[in-house]
């Protein structure tokens, strides 16, 4: 397809490899599983099984694994004949998690492929960015250097410019980048945000100086948001769209495995919900049902429900807790 979409996502793919072991534990025969992840994957595969026509935005190297990389995103419905190469390696992390979903990581990303993102880049997707309905952009991405630094605010005054709605997430990464650098994209891509993601207290902490989520919605509106969605832990989840800032009900997973991942399902999954013409909390309801069930499987897109799945469960949620999701959806 080469016009427009309803989403695309702006970002980082990464190798993803999974230690059989805790990490301080994995000694010498340590087993570990491959797999592929990243924020901008793991968005855009949510937001492909959520029924919307997804492309992926980004550059991955020339090495071997560019080929599994690819294909397997082409599996999960995403299309990438628009993804860039760059003479370099992919960036890769290594992740162990445990039946709690606790995580940990180690990154191998600086000179990666990825990296390399650029706004010459943007420019040559200017004509898909201004004829979409929706972007997905993240301040990990724009953390990746100074080079996608300034593509993701390119991206994002083309996409606002045109009319088109843009979804971000903060994504604080204190290994990536610093507070000031982080809070300054942060002040410039809000004005032009329909739908800001965060966590508090991990991401307000640092961005807004607050540990508590009415606080953290109300600074990121202040900023130029329209709309907040904070996840403050399992089960709690608050919307702020400008007529007052709730809690909304949120189905809760009985059996987590790994919660790598939920925040880009959560994302990927309202967006293109929005994309496709549902209301704000039907959406949002919707990508709280998606996210939960993510967390059935390891690793970013280890399990990326069908939307059959993320209807049933957002109905059964609603009819359990009297909440307003989620109704039957557009298309």
């Amino acid at each position: 397809m080469t016009g427009g979409y309803d989403v695309l996502v702006l970002g980082e793919v990464l190798v993803e490899i999974h230690a059989g072991a805790a990490l301080r534990e994995a000694a010498d025969g340590t087993t570990a599983r491959i797999s592929y992840s990243g924020d901008a994957l793991n968005a855009a595969a949510a937001a492909a099984a959520a029924g919307a026509r997804t492309a992926l935005l980004a550059v991955v190297g020339e090495d071997e694994l560019s080929v599994p990389l690819l294909r397997r995103a082409a599996e999960l419905g995403v299309d990438v004949s628009h993804v860039r190469r760059a003479p370099r390696p992919n960036g890769a992390y290594l992740l162990s998690a445990d039946t709690e979903g606790d995580r940990e990581f180690v990154y191998w990303r600086t000179q990666s492929a990825g990296s390399t993102l650029s706004p010459a880049h943007v420019e040559s997707w200017r004509d898909l960015l201004t004829a979409s309905t929706a972007l997905i952009t993240s301040g990990v991405t724009g953390a990746l250097s100074p080079a996608a630094h300034d593509a993701v605010l390119a991206a994002a005054h083309l996409v606002h410019g045109a009319g088109g709605h843009l979804s971000y997430d903060p994504n604080f990464r204190p290994r990536l980048t610093g507070r000031d650098r982080a809070r300054e994209l942060l002040a410039a891509v809000a004005p032009l945000t329909g739908l800001l993601k965060t966590s508090c207290p991990a991401d307000a902490l640092a961005l807004v100086d607050t540990g508590d989520p009415r606080t953290a919605a109300a600074r990121y509106r202040a900023l130029g948001a329209r709309t907040v969605v904070v996840t403050a832990g399992a089960g709690r989840l608050l919307l702020d769209d400008g007529t007052g800032a709730r809690y909304e009900a949120v189905p809760v997973n009985p059996a987590p495995v790994d919660a790598t991942g939920a925040g880009d399902c959560l994302t990927g999954t309202t967006t293109a919900r929005l994309a496709l013409g549902d209301s704000l909390a039907d959406a949002v309801a919707y990508g709280t049902a998606a996210a939960s069930l993510s967390v059935s499987g390891r690793g970013g897109t280890g399990r990326v429900p069908a939307f059959t799945q993320t209807v049933a469960l957002a109905a059964e949620h609603r009819r359990i807790t009297g909440s307003r999701a989620a109704r039957s959806p557009r298309r």
